[in-house]
């Protein structure tokens, strides 16, 4: 498990609204229809995000994540990856992953990611998108920046190099990798690793490692990872500001 049950997403800085949030369902380019959470906020910022979650899907955590990202501006949408084999719906703590998770194919998520882009881009005309995942998501959403997605940028929290490998060399937008320093789901041998192909390859990233910090430190209801959520959620500001600019 990526989080505690209990655990939630850290507050932005002044949050402002949000118009509108929901669950609504959406439909793939290989015509699966998949549940996904939205919320849009009262005062834009031009940018939005999809939010690739870990391996829970559209759980509370990231239904809460979406509302944060409103709260700073974001149109947000969390994907559920389970369409295919799970059928629709919230996945609450007792929703069982396991066999679904067997069955998730990495370019079924980049076409639910795509439908998710689309959404916002249709309810928000001239928006720029990003896509930002967690564990699994994280390395889906690094993969997502080597598929042909209009994405001004892919940030992932402590993801999963290898869901990459197959996409390196196809990745046209920047990169943000924020790694825990403590990762039991990957080494930190693996991330150099991970670093080194993308600079051989002249791939456009930035990174920071949290030393010290678990896997899953980006959790409000962790007073000991307050500031380095803090700092995260500062990272993720600076980064879709400048590349939403520079896509502009």
């Amino acid at each position: 498990m990526c989080h505690s049950t209990d655990s939630r997403p850290p507050a932005v800085e002044n949050p402002g609204s949000v118009a509108e949030e929901g669950l609504i369902e959406l439909t793939s380019q290989d015509g699966t229809t998949f549940s996904a959470f939205h919320a849009h906020p009262g005062e834009p910022n031009g940018r939005g995000v999809v939010i690739l979650p870990d391996i829970r899907g559209v759980h509370a955590y990231y239904q809460d994540l979406a509302r944060r990202f409103a709260e700073a501006g974001f149109a947000a949408v969390v994907l559920d990856y389970y369409g295919r084999t799970a059928g629709l719906g919230p996945r609450d703590d007792e929703f069982e992953w396991q066999p679904h998770f067997q069955q998730l194919v990495p370019d079924s998520v980049a076409d639910d990611a795509a439908a998710a882009v689309a959404y916002l881009t249709g309810k928000n005309p001239g928006i720029t998108v990003f896509s930002v995942g967690f564990c699994l998501g994280g390395g889906h959403s690094w993969r997502l920046a080597g598929t042909e997605l209009p994405l001004a940028g892919s940030i992932g929290f402590y993801g999963l190099p290898g869901l990459v490998e197959d996409r390196l060399k196809d990745i046209s937008a920047p990169l943000l990798l924020l790694l825990a320093g403590d990762d039991v789901a990957t080494t930190q041998e693996d991330f150099e690793a991970f670093r080194g192909k993308l600079d051989d390859a002249g791939k456009a990233y930035e990174y920071k490692v949290y030393d010290g910090a678990p896997h899953s430190f980006f959790d409000g209801g962790a007073p000991e990872w307050q500031d380095i959520s803090a700092d995260a959620w500062q990272r993720v500001l600076d980064f879709t500001a400048r590349h939403a600019q520079a896509a502009a």
